[in-house]
């Protein structure tokens, strides 16, 4: 297995120090380039004049710093992610995610990862809502996180990056298409959840998950998102899985859910089937979201108790 780190802090340096004309395409050849399998799998053109403005940098800009933005008045946020310690304590998370499934008996079909973090667009109010880290890693191979850089969110990116790990595994065993529905997206955070708290302890679980009360879990989102599991169109899941405020940011239709609603419903779901199983969250991270959905049905009226 051959882990590859991007070095966000060295190319910003190098950002920073560029001229303004120069910015633009240091950035797309340096930053973005690296994951044009990425770009080309999601559909993301790499330069604006192929889709009516619309590329790689606009959409990497949605959530992290734009190359006009990287100039030596970011330097101390660039600082914070630049010590040897933080990326290598980054790759072990991200090594020991992934490695932690062949030592399970589940043989990874991808062989060749690539991850870096961002630093995050300090006017995204999705960035915001996230109390500033997120992460990106359904596409095999690659793996991206953002962050804006502080004492709490630093800590929580091997968190993060072992969320996205498990999110890369299970999509070399799942495939994503048009049919893939709300219960594929509960059940996949879910699942990612609960690997980054197995790793790393409930201490660094997101805010996607502690955000949420028992009182709005069992009376608000429950009741809600059992009868959509079978929803399909990532425009009409989004506002369950993510919530109006984000949904609303996303030009989508809020449907009165609160932030996060499917993650924190489906950390408590996988939570549910692993105790009723008995199965390891190695094995159920590549079990189908339809046979994990069949097995949990008393989950959706048993009111689920939230300890932390």
């Amino acid at each position: 297995m051959n882990i590859k780190t991007l070095r966000s802090d060295q190319i910003y340096q190098k950002i920073a120090q560029a001229s303004p004309e120069e910015k633009l395409e240091l950035f797309r050849n340096e930053m973005m380039a690296p994951f044009m399998k990425q770009w080309q799998i999601q559909q993301i053109p790499f330069r604006a004049e192929e889709a009516n403005g619309f590329d790689v940098i606009t959409f990497n800009s949605m959530m992290n710093r734009s190359p006009d933005q990287i100039t030596q008045q970011i330097s101390p946020e660039v600082e914070m992610i630049s010590s040897d310690s933080f990326w290598l304590e980054c790759e072990h998370a991200v090594r020991k995610s992934l490695r932690l499934f062949i030592e399970h008996e589940i043989s990874l079909p991808v062989s060749e990862y690539l991850f870096t973090i961002q630093l995050g667009n300090p006017e995204s109010r999705s960035l915001a809502i996230n109390e500033g880290y997120s992460g990106f890693g359904g596409i095999p191979g690659f793996i991206m996180c953002t962050l804006m850089p502080n004492e709490y969110t630093i800590p929580r990116m091997k968190a993060a990056l072992a969320h996205e790990c498990n999110h890369n595994v299970r999509y070399q065993f799942i495939k994503w298409d048009h049919t893939v529905n709300l219960g594929e997206l509960i059940v996949s955070e879910g699942l990612a959840e609960n690997y980054a708290t197995f790793m790393f302890g409930e201490k660094l679980l997101g805010p996607w998950v502690t955000k949420t009360n028992a009182e709005t879990l069992n009376r608000r989102i429950k009741p809600v998102l059992r009868e959509q599991l079978q929803l399909t169109g990532f425009d009409k899941f989004a506002p369950y899985l993510y919530g109006d405020e984000i949904a609303k940011l996303q030009n989508f239709k809020p449907v009165n859910m609160p932030f996060s609603a499917g993650y924190a419903c489906g950390y408590y779901l996988i939570q549910y089937y692993l105790r009723k199983t008995g199965k390891t969250i190695f094995e159920a991270t590549v079990t189908p979201a339809a046979q994990i959905l069949d097995e949990v049905k008393g989950f959706w009226d048993e009111e689920t108790i939230i300890s932390y």
